[in-house]
């Protein structure tokens, strides 16, 4: 067995620590869960990030607990719904979620979008607030929130979201917002960090990748970590699992970092924050949810 890799830690806010590189189980079929997080367990992974609406908590749970790890040495993270928000709800979702999950105690709770039409964020806050107060939960932050919804949040709170989980891969940088998250402490945690897939094959990473000997996805990730991020790559095969952690044995050049950075085309793969409530008229194919939305192939 190859060993385990040294992960960096960043610290939060809060002075808690989360690993740079997480495994990521959205779209990892229910099934399927326990395994592909057993392998990644293996494979050295100490933060495994999942969600209320990926339907897979409880695999993440049962593959901890099989591990043999110590609860202290696995960093899990987990996401309130998006019908679930308000106070009273934020609470009996965590509930229903730490439950599913097997722990009495998450170590990242994030409100998933913003759902501005839902007008709920800021009583789920309130929620989130008392859990991390009452030691239920490690630390709280949000999920692709935008600038002017940070700015919103901060105005009627003095609690300051530690982590903020958003789309970012060379094809969509997203350099303000990350500017924005660092000003006011908050860690970037990036999601979807190879654009889905659609990156991997861009000449340039190709490039970069053959010089260095490295996957395209390897480089794709250590551009991640030397920007500062959080990342938290998904596959659920046990050799691109591997190779997803096995980044923090090589380093991009200034010219690398600099040959990506032009990689930006603004455009994301996912649902737009402003208009994204989980309402189901979201997921029509000509919904305003679909606004900015660019095929990365």
């Amino acid at each position: 067995m190859s060993p385990v890799p040294s992960v960096p830690q960043l610290t939060l806010s809060s002075g808690v620590t989360i690993p740079q590189i997480g495994f990521g189980v959205f779209q990892v079929p229910p099934e399927d869960t326990q395994d592909a997080v057993g392998h990644a367990l293996a494979a050295g992974y100490r933060s495994i990030d999942t969600a209320a609406r990926y339907d897979n908590e409880a695999g993440v749970g049962a593959a901890i607990a099989a591990s043999g790890l110590a609860r202290d040495e696995v960093f899990v993270a987990t996401k309130l719904a998006n019908p679930d928000q308000g106070y009273e709800s934020t609470l009996k979702a965590f509930d229903a979620s730490t439950s599913e999950l097997g722990l009495d105690v998450v170590d990242l709770y994030l409100i998933h979008w913003p759902c501005p039409a839902r007008g709920e964020a800021l009583n789920s806050w309130r929620a989130m607030r008392e859990l991390r107060d009452g030691g239920r939960v490690g630390s709280i932050g949000v999920s692709n929130f935008m600038v002017h919804h940070l700015r919103e949040l901060l105005a009627a709170t003095e609690v300051v979201p530690e982590v903020n989980q958003i789309e970012v891969h060379p094809y969509y940088q997203q350099t303000e917002l990350r500017a924005f998250n660092a000003e006011h402490g908050i860690v970037t945690e990036a999601y979807s960090p190879l654009g889905r897939g659609g990156v991997l094959k861009d000449p340039a990473i190709a490039g970069i990748a053959e010089r260095l000997g490295r996957s395209p996805a390897q480089v794709i990730l250590r551009w991640h970590i030397q920007l500062g991020n959080v990342v938290i790559p998904k596959s659920v095969t046990p050799e691109r699992i591997a190779a997803n952690i096995d980044v923090f044995d090589f380093e991009l050049t200034e010219d690398d970092m600099s040959t990506i950075a032009a990689l930006d085309r603004g455009g994301r793969t996912g649902f737009h924050p402003d208009h994204f409530n989980g309402f189901p008229e979201d997921f029509a194919p000509d919904a305003p949810s679909r606004q900015g939305m660019v095929p990365v192939g």
